[in-house]
């Protein structure tokens, strides 16, 4: 029995060694809170302010947008229309579900099939800003975010990303010179997370999304290549929230948004609100597998012992019984029986 028992404990740790090393870098996550690479407020000058114009700025004056089309919901409009006026010398580029298709069949006709056969049309949405940020450098936000002040001090950084709640990294708002190693990464990436997980919203977050994007953040930091400022490293820098959009001096301002998400993103968002009970559920499920699964192991092991027995035995038992044999003071074999 201790052998049985040693050998369910083994196989067990197995599966949980091998559970723990697929969600690594999730787990990892969950501790990460981007504070080593933070942009921080002491580094921002106030808006106006004539040392903006002592910054080095690396990342070209382009601002990049994506929608279906050129007909921008109303509700949008304010925000487009406030980082438009706000950086009339900036580059302005939308980009429409056919020009996104003809840039990415031009320049990366590697990716074309990967693109066509997203299943939901935000993971193309997702997915032109990682390359049109690696191509052609230059800021990218989401339509639903507007412009505070002008992004000219965000420029100074090779490459910046937003920290989001409750952990990891935003695509809505992000910067990159030309070429950088992390963007790079990132449409690289594409291709081997492009599965499907039969919830929509689990499908893009996972494939395109900002899950997607901090896991590769992470595994960017885990490589050693998150080194080096000027444009020349590789570094990553994180616009914290505090800088994102919480003041008056904030880079953006938040509009309504996010209308792709559906049903399941409800559930995803209440799932969230409530992970202690749910936390507490999976341990208590998982308890009662595991007595499941030791109850089973247990009687595989004795229907076995059981097996081995009989095995051993070899030949028949025969149980003979005898009489008297009045008389002749001798016995018989009177009955023979195998057992």
């Amino acid at each position: 029995m201790r052998r049985g028992l040693a050998i369910f404990l083994i196989i067990n740790a197995l599966i949980v060694a091998w559970l723990v090393r697929s969600v690594y870098t999730l787990l990892t996550l969950l501790v990460e809170d981007g504070s080593a690479d933070a942009i921080h407020s002491a580094e921002i000058p106030a808006p106006n302010s004539p040392l903006i114009d002592n910054m080095s700025q690396y990342i070209p004056k382009i601002i990049h947008q994506t929608y279906v089309n050129e007909s921008v919901p109303e509700v949008w409009r304010e925000a487009q229309k406030s980082c438009i006026d706000l950086h009339e010398d900036y580059e302005y580029k939308m980009w429409t579900d056919a020009k996104s298709r003809e840039f990415v069949a031009t320049e990366y006709p590697w990716f074309l099939n990967t693109f066509d056969n997203y299943s939901q049309p935000i993971q193309r949405a997702d997915a032109i800003r990682y390359f049109v940020l690696a191509h052609f450098g230059g800021i990218y936000i989401d339509l639903d975010d507007g412009c505070n002040r002008r992004l000219d001090p965000l420029l100074s950084y090779p490459a910046w990303v937003r920290r989001t709640a409750p952990t990891g990294i935003s695509n809505d708002a992000m910067g990159a010179i030309p070429q950088h190693p992390f963007f790079l990464r990132v449409i690289e990436s594409l291709r081997d997370y492009d599965k499907n997980w039969h919830l929509p919203y689990i499908t893009v977050m996972y494939s395109t999304g900002p899950l997607f994007l901090s896991v590769i953040w992470k595994e960017y930091m885990s490589s050693g290549h998150n080194i080096g400022d000027g444009p020349a490293g590789g570094r990553v820098r994180i616009l914290m929230m505090d800088e994102y959009n919480r003041f008056a001096w904030s880079f953006f301002s938040h509009h309504k948004g996010s209308s792709w998400h559906g049903k399941d993103a409800r559930l995803i968002f209440w799932m969230g609100s409530h992970w202690m009970i749910l936390t507490a559920m999976g341990f208590l499920i998982a308890g009662i597998v595991g007595l499941g699964a030791w109850w089973i192991w247990g009687r595989v092991l004795l229907l076995g012992q059981r097996k081995s027995r009989r095995k051993d035995g070899g030949v028949w038992e025969r149980a003979v019984a005898w009489s008297w044999r009045g008389g002749k003071g001798s016995y018989e074999l009177t009955e023979r029986h195998e057992v």
